[in-house]
Order: C-alpha cells, then sequence, then structure tokens
C-alpha cells in the first residue's frame, strides 16, 4: 500500500489469512490507510482509474430506483449503461478483499475489460447511493409491508373501528345479561377475567422452576466467524454516543468482520454532529435516513438493512453496553439451533436499578421478563415477544418475513410472532446487554404506554386472521401468545377496578354494613383472590429473577408492587386512548440522563467475556 513499511504489509498480510479477509481490509480496518486512499492503491496497482460513486441525477430516463439501489449495494457495482448503440457497458466496482483478487484474474484473462472499468471505495459508493436513492429507499421501506401483506401491517389497521365492533359483539349481550341480573352477570365477567389472569401468572411462575442451561462456549475460529452488521437507530441521542461508540468498540469480534451502521434521521443535526465529533472507527458509519414517513425507529432499521453488508444482523440501542462475546455467542445459538433458528434474543439488565424507586421496580420487572420467562418460552418452543434491542437475526430469514412494520409501535414484539408464523424459533442466550432504567415517572409511563399500545397493536394485527393464526402457530403457541399479550393489558385495565372492590367492602366492614348476596360474596372473593394471587406471583417471580442475577431484592421492591401496579393501569388506559387517536405515534424516550453507577464499572475496557457483573446493592435503589 504504497509508502507502508514492508514490515507494516507483512503483518497486514498474516493477520488478513488468520482472519479470512484481504490485506487491504486489514489495513482499513487497523486506520492504518483511509478507505479512499486503499481504492487509489488499488486502482494504481491495477492499472484501473478511478471515478466518483456519485451517478449523474441528469441523465435522462435513468432514475436510481430502490430495487436498482439495492442491487448496487449486495453486489458493489454500479452499472453504467453505454452511451451510443454497440457500445458495451462500463462498471464501476467498490472492490475489497477476495473481490479484487478475482478482478485481477478477469482482467489478465480479458485485457478489454481494463477499458470498460474502474474502481470507487465502498464507503463513496453508499453514500453516493443514500444521495440518490435515499427518498426511494425510504418509500420502499414504508411500503414494502402495507402494499405487500397489507393484513399483516399496522399501517392498515383501524384500531378504532376493531374495538368499537368487539365492544358492540361482547357488550350489548353483557348489558342485557346485566339488565336481567346484574350481580351474577358481574360475578361471571369476574370469574372469566381471573381464570385470564391466573393462567397469564402460573406461566410466569412455571418459569420460576425452569433452570436455563449454559451457553456453549464461542468456538469458530476468526477466519469461519462470518461478516457480521450491527444497525444502532439513534433519534436524539447525541449524549449517547460517545459511550455507545466506545462499547461497540469493546465487542469481541474481528473488526475486519464487524459493520456497524449508526442510523440517524437526516435532519436530527444534534446526533449527527456527536457522530462527527467523535470520529468513528472504520468498521463503523453512519447512515442518515431521509426524514419522510412515520418517524419510528422500524422505518430507520428497513432503510439501514440495505446497506448492512453482513449474513447476520443484529440491533442494539444507544444506550446499550453488550458484553464483549455476545456476538460470538449468538452463533453458536444459530449452529447449534439449526437453520430453523432465525433469531437469537441476549438477556436485558438495567444497571441503573438503585438511582430512583421507579428504576428498581423496572430492573426486577426485566430480570423477570429476560431471565425467567423468556428463557422458558425459549426451550418450549413457543412465540416469544422480542426485546428491542439485542436481537440477532439470519439477514436471509429476516428479509424473507419482511424484515420490520415501519407503522407498528414495537417492532420487536410483532417480528418476534411473524417468525414464529413463518415456522422459524428464537433462541434466549444467557449473554447480557446491560441497560438504562427510567428514573422519573413520566418517562417511565410515557415508554409504558408505547409498548402497551404496540403489544395491543400486534396483537390486533395477527387477529385479524384468527383461523390463520391459528394454523401458523398451533392451538398451544396461540393460547401461551394471547395470555402473554391480552392478559398483561387486561389485567393492567381492570387492575383500579379491582382495588376499589376491595376498598368498597374494607368501607363496608368498618362501617358494618355486610354482603347482601351470595353472589356480592363470590365476587368479592374472586377479587381478593386474583390481588393476592397476582402480586404474590409477581413478587414470587421477581424475587427468583434478581437472585438469579445475583442482585438482592430490596423489600420496596415488593412493597412497591401495588403502586406500581397502579402506574402499569395509568399506561394501559393511556395506551388505549392512544391506540384509537394515535395509533403510530412514537413516544421517545429520553436516554444518558441516568448515573449508571453499577454500569460504570462494565464499560468497555473493564469488563471481561468472562466477568461477572458486579452487584448493586440493591434492585430497588433504580428506562
Amino acid at each position: 500500500m504504497g509508502d507502508l513499511p514492508l514490515a507494516v504489509l507483512r503483518e497486514a498480510a498474516a493477520r488478513a489469512r488468520q482472519v479470512g479477509v484481504g490485506a487491504d481490509e486489514v489495513l482499513v480496518a487497523r486506520g492504518l490507510v483511509d478507505d479512499a486512499t486503499a481504492t487509489l492503491r488499488l486502482a494504481d496497482h491495477l492499472g484501473l482509474p478511478v471515478e466518483p460513486a456519485t451517478p449523474d441525477r441528469t441523465a435522462p430516463g435513468r432514475p436510481l430506483s430502490a430495487e436498482t439501489a439495492r442491487g448496487v449495494l449486495r453486489t458493489g457495482i454500479r452499472l453504467e449503461p453505454p452511451g451510443r448503440p454497440g457500445q458495451r457497458p462500463r462498471f464501476t466496482l467498490a472492490a475489497r478483499g477476495r473481490e479484487v483478487r478475482r478482478l485481477a484474474r478477469a482482467l489478465r484473462q480479458d485485457a478489454s475489460l481494463a477499458g470498460r472499468v474502474s474502481l470507487t471505495s465502498p464507503a463513496a459508493l453508499r453514500r453516493a447511493v443514500l444521495d440518490t436513492a435515499g427518498p426511494q429507499l425510504t418509500e420502499a421501506a414504508v411500503l414494502h409491508l402495507p402494499r405487500g401483506d397489507p393484513l399483516r401491517s399496522a399501517a392498515t389497521l383501524v384500531p378504532g373501528r376493531l374495538l368499537a365492533r368487539g365492544a358492540l359483539a361482547v357488550g350489548v349481550p353483557l348489558a342485557v345479561l346485566a339488565a336481567l341480573a346484574p350481580l351474577w352477570t358481574l360475578l361471571a365477567v369476574q370469574a372469566l377475567l381471573s381464570l385470564v389472569f391466573l393462567a397469564w401468572i402460573a406461566i410466569r411462575l412455571a418459569g420460576c422452576l425452569y433452570e436455563p442451561p449454559d451457553d456453549i462456549r464461542p468456538t469458530l475460529s476468526e477466519r469461519h466467524l462470518p461478516l457480521y452488521s450491527i444497525l444502532v437507530p439513534l433519534y436524539r441521542e447525541a449524549a449517547s454516543v460517545p459511550g455507545l461508540v466506545s462499547a461497540l468498540g469493546a465487542l469481541d469480534y474481528p473488526p475486519e468482520k464487524l459493520d456497524i451502521k449508526l442510523v440517524v434521521e437526516a435532519d436530527d443535526r444534534a446526533t449527527r454532529a456527536a457522530i462527527a465529533a467523535i470520529g468513528l472507527p472504520p468498521h463503523m458509519e453512519e447512515v442518515a435516513v431521509p426524514p419522510l414517513g412515520p418517524r419510528t425507529k422500524p422505518k430507520a432499521l428497513d432503510v439501514a438493512l440495505c446497506f448492512a453488508r453482513g449474513s447476520f444482523v443484529a440491533i442494539y440501542d444507544a444506550e446499550d453496553l453488550p458484553e464483549p462475546d455476545q456476538l460470538r455467542r449468538a452463533l453458536e445459538a444459530f449452529r447449534a439451533g439449526g437453520p430453523r433458528v432465525a433469531c437469537v434474543q441476549a438477556r436485558l439488565c438495567t444497571d441503573n436499578g438503585d438511582e430512583r424507586w421507579i428504576a428498581g421496580q423496572f430492573a426486577a420487572e426485566y430480570a423477570g421478563q429476560f431471565d425467567v420467562l423468556l428463557p422458558m418460552l425459549s426451550a418450549l418452543g413457543l412465540p416469544i415477544l422480542l426485546g428491542g434491542t439485542s436481537n440477532h437475526f439470519r439477514r436471509r430469514v429476516l428479509e424473507e418475513v419482511g424484515a420490520w412494520d415501519p407503522f407498528n409501535v414495537t417492532e420487536d414484539a410483532d417480528l418476534g410472532i411473524r417468525l414464529a408464523r413463518a415456522g422459524y424459533e428464537t433462541r434466549v442466550i444467557a449473554s447480557t446487554t446491560f441497560e438504562e432504567a427510567p428514573v422519573a415517572c413520566g418517562v417511565w409511563v410515557g415508554q409504558r404506554t408505547r409498548w402497551l399500545k404496540g403489544w395491543a397493536q400486534t396483537l390486533l394485527v395477527h387477529l385479524r386472521r384468527p383461523r390463520a393464526l391459528v394454523r401458523d402457530l398451533g392451538p398451544r403457541a396461540t393460547a401461551a401468545l394471547l395470555l402473554l399479550t391480552a392478559g398483561p393489558f387486561a389485567a393492567a385495565l381492570v387492575h383500579p377496578f379491582c382495588t376499589v372492590v376491595l376498598a368498597a367492602d374494607m368501607v363496608r366492614g368498618v362501617i358494618g354494613l355486610p354482603c347482601t348476596s351470595l353472589a356480592e360474596v363470590l365476587t368479592s372473593a374472586l377479587t381478593y383472590t386474583t390481588l393476592a394471587a397476582g402480586y404474590a406471583g409477581t413478587a414470587v417471580l421477581q424475587v427468583a429473577a434478581l437472585r438469579r442475577r445475583g442482585l438482592a431484592p430490596h423489600w420496596s421492591v415488593v412493597a412497591g408492587l401495588p403502586l406500581y401496579w397502579m402506574l402499569l393501569s395509568l399506561a394501559a388506559w393511556r395506551a388505549l386512548v392512544e391506540l384509537i387517536r394515535r395509533p403510530h405515534f412514537w413516544q421517545k424516550t429520553e436516554h444518558g440522563v441516568a448515573r449508571r453507577a453499577a454500569g460504570a464499572a462494565l464499560r468497555p475496557g473493564v469488563r471481561t467475556a468472562a466477568a461477572a457483573p458486579p452487584q448493586p446493592r440493591s434492585a430497588a435503589a433504580w428506562n
């Protein structure tokens, strides 16, 4: 590579043989030469010209469609049609590594090829495609599901109409029954809801009895590791950029085989300025998505997927601190599970649980979800509502099922169900990604409102064809899915009314007014049983989950459950209103505001793959 010392070139060649890439890729990944300089040196070596990658926008009849743009990104080849009849087409190549060797062989075999080929750098080609075809790619990303499979997209869902129909179908018979026998009707409804809630609690408690096995330790050599893409959607996350880049830089994976995209909105000036100021390493680059269509994370991911080069794709959030060997462990799970395993979900854990009361409650809830419930669902082969981060996908399958729905505000949950309906499995691994919990109740309520709205949105989408859902998943998996989505939502909605029944009975007992009928006694008994089982079951789940994490459960986590559930109810009712009025509104969760004192010890450079995470004093002092 020109003026580099011979010893450096020899070292790069040795590293290239070890990793299974080209020496030019090693030099670029190590920052010894930049992308453009490497292309100039290769062009000089091959005797080829270097051309800018930007196509001529003014050329008549040659618009760069989304399909053409995806083809250019996939192959690294831009075709220039002949300017006049009889003239052969020209090619602009963004070649690296083994592609350079193949090009050199082709030039030796056909000397005339040199007059029709020019080189450009891969980064310049991607920038040119984004600049020229960004709006077309964004439009295609927004419309791919609504046009391709409209009944599986939240874009075509009218929640208010569906809920009104459901209310009429259920409400009219109930109103008639209530007019004839009000107390017995109330008892029947309460009994039905209690059965649903108790079944939901039983599933969660069953997870406490399941001990997930240890992950298979990574065994693949660097030479056999595949190219891995990481997509990180960022919106108004300027404060998170330095820590994010540091965390991603600590991943134990050859940088020559890492393709990291920081996905931003093109008009998010603060975040883009933070990225520019920090200076990204060679294997990271910014993808600026045109501000078209819904301002949602899934839309940004759909556009960025076109620019990803890896055969495996991982998703991280701005505040994430993944364990360094997570990519390698995910690959082992893919290998062990075979081709039907399309997704691997890492466990999520908050590292600022001792900061505020709401953060402590969130930490305990997260532990129950990712350390107890999801591993059991994975072992049973049941559908998993994916977490919004630390999902690892086979890229081929991700594209096969249509990737993310840009109009679903919990695109992760929806994608998990679509993967299951397509016959694929999701595995949960023990590798952890540390996250930031909300430290303000207002932020927590906003985030939970979006989650609950998205789960309801997802359920309504998949229930538009209930027979097809049962056929795809089977009765057992469908029942589990309904319990794990509708159960929590319904429980949150009716919890205040159960509390009112309890309070009324307490007041009645104080003033000495007895129950007047058997129906009243049974209704109250069911309410008490459901509340007691709900609180006790959740407490058992959270205590077991925190202990698996090595955390000491604090009394305030259990004692604060009634108040936490009232906040859940507030979020659920807000979600119901938003589902009708603003179904596609994405409420942004602010990050970078927590102390994350516990997570400071987990910062890259301090953690090691074998090190156990530090243990906060308790989970109660805690997005």
